[in-house]
This record gives structure tokens, sequence and C-alpha cells, in this order.
């Protein structure tokens, strides 16, 4: 079932100066529910100018946004509630955090829903879990946690308005790797536990291939292409020529077929790795 199409998408700015700019351009793409995309693309390319468009922050220049079958500009259509089924998380989502406590800053959003105060009280105790974020946290001000936790509060914040699609553009940009690891690990297991649509926009390559489905690469504002994770990064090549980096393990496959070590042309995780050395040990050894 899809749950977001895009038709002859096109977003300027500055129209009628000199400096009118084309952000995205002709955008034709549809998401069906439940799935993990991933989007990459160089500075530039359109990323994030095509995310804001999903929950209406940006207003297209001309071209249709559908969501659960509704055009979100069309008549009768509330953006206020498309904005509560489409969360958008955006990098360095703890600069949102200004409540008094934990609690009040993950509430906020469904209070604005005008649910009950039960209601909201077990909307964010489920987001917590989903997000890590201890339950003795709550009563604490969010500015004293490490970066690392406040990033998890401001994600929970998002969650607990229960959006049936998720947007992250770059949600663990500036996190060390073991914090890196652990908000995308929670992001991925709220995914499998809720059946969501999720999309997560960044810049590396190895989050991408680790969590997503399929993929969506971005070009001068463009789509170069838009498939399964398989097929796209078999495309290494024409991915770096546009100015991307492909994961450092296609990289390291790639040189070992150059020596004569064929490991295969979707190589883009280490543990695919693992085990194609591992299948062409078995070989050699019988």
């Amino acid at each position: 079932m899809t749950i977001i199409q895009t038709k002859n998408l096109i977003y300027k700015y500055s129209i009628g100066t000199p400096f009118e700019v084309t952000a995205i351009d002709d955008i034709n793409f549809t998401v069906d529910k439940g799935d993990f995309i991933g989007i990459i693309g160089h500075t530039g390319s359109g990323k994030s100018t095509l995310m804001q468009h999903l929950n209406g922050l940006l207003k297209q220049t001309s071209g249709e946004v559908w969501i659960n079958g509704r055009d979100i500009r069309g008549k009768g259509v509330n953006i206020r509630d498309i904005r509560f089924e489409v969360g958008l998380v955006f990098q360095y989502s703890e600069h949102q955090l200004f409540e008094e406590t934990v609690f009040k800053d993950i509430s906020f959003g469904p209070r604005n829903m005008g649910l009950s105060e039960e209601e909201i009280k077990e909307r964010v105790l489920r987001a917590s879990e989903y997000m890590g974020v201890h339950e003795s946290w709550l009563d604490r001000s969010p500015f004293d946690l490490s970066g690392g936790q406040k990033r998890r509060v401001a994600l929970a914040g998002v969650i607990a308005m229960e959006p049936q699609i998720l947007i992250l553009d770059e949600p663990a940009a500036g996190l060390d790797p073991r914090g890196r690891n652990r908000v995308l690990g929670f992001i991925n297991d709220y995914h499998k536990k809720a059946g969501i649509t999720v999309i997560l926009v960044s810049h590396s390559m190895e989050d991408i291939v680790k969590y997503a489905d399929k993929v969506l690469v971005m070009n001068k504002g463009e789509i170069f292409c838009y498939n399964d994770t398989d097929s796209v990064f078999s495309k290494a090549k024409e991915i770096t020529e546009i100015g991307l980096g492909v994961p450092q393990i296609t990289r390291l496959a790639e040189k070992l077929k150059q020596r004569g070590v064929d490991l295969g042309n979707d190589v883009y995780t280490v543990e695919r790795a693992a085990e194609r050395i591992l299948s062409l040990i078995k070989r050699k050894n019988e």
C-alpha cells in the first residue's frame, strides 16, 4: 500500500529574481507503508528540501504531494493533521528541547494534539521505552543529560505523537560512534516493533546500507536512482562519479577484485563481505 507519493514535484527559491534556483526538479517517487527508505546525496542535492515537502513545511512551486491517498494541499485537507501523521526530525534535534523536565518535553507534542492526561502519560512512557529514555530521567532537566541522551529525548518527543511516517534528517549527526549506533539502533528497533514507515536522510553510506530496504539517491535536485539497496549499491562506480562515496567495505571489495579475489558486485556491509570470504575459503579447502 502506497503511503507517500510525489507527482512532478518542483520547488524553486527566489522566483523572479536573479537568484532563482531550482532546488528539486520533477520529483516522482512512491513509498509503501512500512518501508525503511534511505536517502543520500551530496550537500545541496535537494534531500532536505524534498523531506520538508512531505509534511508541508515547504509549499511546492508545482506538482503534488500525496500522503495516505490525500493531496496535502488539496481542498479540505488540514495541513496540521498531516504534520501529526508525518513526524520530521531535524539535525541536532536536541536544540529543540526547552521544557523544565524530560517528561514535559516529550509530552509537548501529544499535549498539542489535545489528548487526555492519561493518554499523554502512556505515550510518553511508550516513546521513552522505544528510544531508551530511562524512566528515572523523566523528572530531570533535559539540559542535565549528555548529548546522545538529549538526542534520544528529542526523538522520543516526535515518536510520542505516534506518526505513521517518521522522517529523520541526519539523526545521528555529531554523535560519537557509540552514541550514533545507539540512536540508529533504537530507531531501527522502533521501526520493526511499530511497523511505521521510516525515511532516513544521511551522508553516511554505512548507516544507509545497514538499515534501509530501499535507497533514493539525489543529485543536483533530481532523482539519480531509486531502488532496493542491492540494486543501488551495485552501481558503486556511477555513484562515485556523481561525487558520493561508497561504503569502505565496498571499496575494499573492489580492490580485492582487482587482485583476483572476487567477492561480487554487491558487497556493501562487513557482514556480507565476511560471508563471501568464508565461502571462498571453504571452496578452496574442499
